[in-house]
């Protein structure tokens, strides 16, 4: 079984922002696979089914983002997962521009305050991970309030086929495939 978490921020206010595009990647995965996110429990919102022939609990936890691993440690301990093999967290980044993906079997957090929080709270930084790009933050904004903004309408057209490359990329990472997925996905698609 896999747990597949995307990161965001519970409330319409952060509906499709840069920091939720974790949730929307998830929203993605539950309607390509008829996957219904109706239970509410561990701190998230669930959807169990099968992508690819493996078992998955999709989740978007429900603690705001800086609070994630609170969440996610109490699936991993619930369902008795690895999370070093058997989970996968979606998240925003804003290294990348939006459409573009990068995929890694473990790391830091880079700054992120999602990822700081679960490997605080899993105690490893050995788990799978799909970065969405989000674009970078423009010179003189406060980072804040350029992560809890929306895209422009050019920005959201990239971001719909990084969602579906994500989803693709999912297919190949819950059957082991993590190095063929990073080989197709981890490639720059835009500017």
């Amino acid at each position: 079984m896999y747990l597949i978490a995307g990161l965001g921020n519970p409330t319409r206010q952060y509906d499709h922002t840069r920091h939720n595009v974790g949730f929307d990647v998830i929203d993605a995965l539950a309607e390509k696979y008829h996957i219904s996110i109706n239970e509410k429990k561990h701190k998230a919102l669930l959807g169990k089914g099968v992508i690819n022939g493996q078992k998955v609990i999709l989740a978007k936890p429900q603690t705001y983002m800086n609070l994630s691993g609170e969440s996610l440690v109490e699936l991993v301990n619930y369902y008795k997962l690895d999370p070093e093999s058997e989970l996968i967290v979606i998240y925003d980044d804003i290294s990348f521009s939006p459409g573009n993906l990068r995929i890694r079997e473990s790391g830091s957090a880079g700054g992120h305050n999602g990822v700081k929080s679960i490997i605080k709270c899993l105690n490893t930084q050995r788990f799978m991970r799909i970065k969405v790009g989000v674009g970078e933050k423009p010179k003189d904004w406060d980072l804040a309030d350029f992560v809890l903004g929306r895209f422009t309408k050019e920005e959201r057209e990239h971001l719909e086929g990084a969602m579906e490359r994500a989803a693709e990329a999912v297919c190949y990472m819950v059957n082991g495939e993590v190095a063929k997925a990073m080989n197709e996905y981890n490639k720059k698609v835009t500017d």
